[in-house]
């Protein structure tokens, strides 16, 4: 789960038990921070990966990235 909204932030949190302190990490957060859900385990994920990459390239999810490559 990356950045969301604050009305969508506690609904979230309520359905899928998402700690304040958990919540902290989709609240302003950054490109490639989030949580990362895994059963019943909750990560929070900091991936600054480098856009200097062919694999980046590939994975970009960025319609501006795409079309200037």
């Amino acid at each position: 789960m990356l950045n969301q909204a604050a009305g969508d932030r506690q609904i979230l949190a309520k359905q899928l038990n998402i700690s304040p302190h958990q919540l902290s990490y989709v609240t302003h957060s950054g490109e490639g921070e989030g949580l990362l859900f895994y059963g019943n385990t909750i990560l929070p994920f900091i991936d600054h990966f480098p856009k200097d990459t062919e694999l980046y390239r590939v994975m970009t999810t960025k319609p501006q990235e795409v079309a200037s490559a």
